[in-house]
């Protein structure tokens, strides 16, 4: 069973940074397309970051851009998602997600597993 697992969130102050880590099991992640998504108070999942299996990647917000940056390691089944100069509004919980479609998805409904989420809290 494909199961994934989120770590790394956490406080901190504006422009400090974090990594995100995103643990796969019960599929081989050089199969799968990987999506970073989160979900803010009271507004809707949105895609942050995508990778497919062939490392191709999609950056789909574009506040992040030039901030974030995602990165696998299939020899550990795993995904990471670094964010540097972190700013209050990426205040959310951040979710990955995998899909077994080759090209990368900013949509929900295309994800086939989905990560428990891991908070991201940036507050001074």
């Amino acid at each position: 069973q494909l199961q994934l697992v989120e770590s790394g969130g956490g406080l901190v102050q504006p422009g400090g940074s974090l990594r995100l880590s995103c643990a796969v099991s019960g599929f081989r992640l050089s199969s799968l397309t990987i999506g970073w998504f989160r979900q803010a108070p009271g507004k809707e999942r949105e895609a942050v970051f995508c990778m497919n299996r062939s490392g191709a990647s999609a950056n789909y917000a574009d506040s992040v851009k030039g901030r974030f940056t995602m990165s696998r390691d299939n020899a550990n089944n795993a995904v990471s998602l670094q964010m540097n100069s972190l700013e209050p509004e990426d205040t959310a919980v951040y979710y990955c997600a995998a899909s077994t479609y080759y090209f990368c998805s900013k949509y929900v409904t295309e994800y086939d597993a989905w990560g428990q989420g891991t908070q991201v809290t940036v507050s001074s």
